[in-house]
C-alpha cells in the first residue's frame, strides 16, 4: 500500500484536563500517514484520484478546532475517523498529535498519542423465523447500515431454511452480508447485539425461535478465543444455512484455521 504523509501540521486549539488549557488554549502538532493506493493519481496525474493534502490539512484543522476534548487521546482518534469517514480512498491511517506545551512542571519536547485505524471487512450471518420474517432481516440491515462506523457492501439472497436443534418452531429466513466497519470485533458484536435487542430478540431457549439473529462469521483474517467473542464463529462450517449464503458474497475467501476457501468447505458438508 502506498503512503501520503503530513508532518507536525501545526494548530492552536483549546484541549486539555486543566481549565487553563481549555480557557487559554496551546499549540498542537499533528502528523497523518495514509495508506492508500496512489497508483492512479501516479499514472494519469489526476488531482481526483488522490487526496489532496492541502485541502486534508484544512480539513483537519478545522475538525480538530470543532470540539474541545479534555484528552488528546479522544482528539486523536476522532481525527482518524475523519480521515477515514471522509476520504474512501483511504484504507488506513496512522495519527500521531504532539503537545509541546504539556502543563507536567518537567522539561519535555512533546507528549504525544499515536493512533492506527482502518477499515476491516467482516461477514455476518443474519436469521429468524418469528413474526414478519423479511421485515425483520431488512430492518436489520436497514440499522447496520444507517450506523456511520458500519456499512454493508454485498448482501447475499434470502434463504428459507429448516431449523437445527431445536426443531418445533418456523423455518428461517437467512442470509450474509459483508461489511466494512471501523468498529474492533468486540464493538462489532455489542453493536449487533443492540440491533438484536431493538428488534425485540429474546434469548429463552438455544437455537430456538428468534426475531432476529446476528453472528459475525469472519473478520478480517483474525483468529480470537475472546470470552465475547470467537472468530471464525465455531459452528459456521457445519451450518448450510450459513454456507449457502456466504457463498453468494464471498465463495474465495479464505477460513483463517482450516485454510480453505468457504466455497470448499460448503461443498465437503454437501458431500459429507
Amino acid at each position: 500500500m502506498d503512503k501520503m504523509y503530513i508532518k507536525d501540521l501545526e494548530v492552536y486549539a483549546h484541549h486539555g484536563v486543566f481549565h487553563e488549557e481549555k480557557n487559554l488554549g496551546q499549540r498542537f502538532l499533528i502528523s497523518m500517514e495514509l495508506s492508500l493506493s496512489l497508483r492512479e493519481a501516479g499514472t494519469t496525474d489526476d488531482l481526483t484520484k488522490t487526496v489532496h493534502y492541502g485541502e486534508l490539512c484544512h480539513l483537519v484543522e478545522e475538525e480538530f478546532k470543532k470540539e474541545s476534548y479534555d484528552l488528546i487521546e479522544k482528539a486523536t482518534e476522532k481525527i482518524a475517523e475523519f480521515i477515514l469517514l471522509k476520504y474512501d480512498l483511504v484504507q488506513r491511517v496512522k495519527v500521531k498529535i504532539k503537545k509541546p506545551w504539556a502543563p507536567i512542571g518537567k522539561p519535555l519536547q512533546y507528549a504525544a498519542v499515536e493512533v492506527d485505524r482502518s477499515w476491516h471487512i467482516s461477514y455476518i450471518g443474519i436469521g429468524g423465523n418469528m413474526g414478519d420474517k423479511e421485515k425483520n432481516v431488512k430492518e436489520a440491515l436497514e440499522l447496520i447500515n444507517s450506523s456511520y462506523h458500519t456499512k454493508i457492501t454485498k448482501t447475499s439472497k434470502f434463504y428459507e431454511t429448516k431449523p437445527v436443534g431445536y426443531l418445533e418452531q418456523e423455518d428461517f429466513l437467512n442470509c450474509a452480508i459483508e461489511v466494512k466497519t471501523l468498529l474492533n470485533p468486540i464493538e462489532l458484536i455489542r453493536f449487533l447485539l443492540s440491533i438484536e435487542k431493538e428488534l425485540k430478540r429474546e434469548r429463552v431457549i438455544r437455537w430456538g425461535p428468534r426475531t432476529v439473529d446476528l453472528d459475525v462469521l469472519l473478520y478480517d483474517n483474525i483468529i480470537s478465543s475472546l470470552e465475547e467473542i470467537i472468530i471464525p464463529h465455531p459452528r459456521m462450517v457445519e451450518r448450510m444455512f450459513v454456507l449457502e449464503p456466504l457463498c453468494d458474497i464471498a465463495p474465495y475467501v479464505i477460513h483463517p484455521i482450516l485454510n480453505k476457501p468457504i466455497i470448499q468447505i460448503k461443498e465437503s458438508l454437501c458431500i459429507d
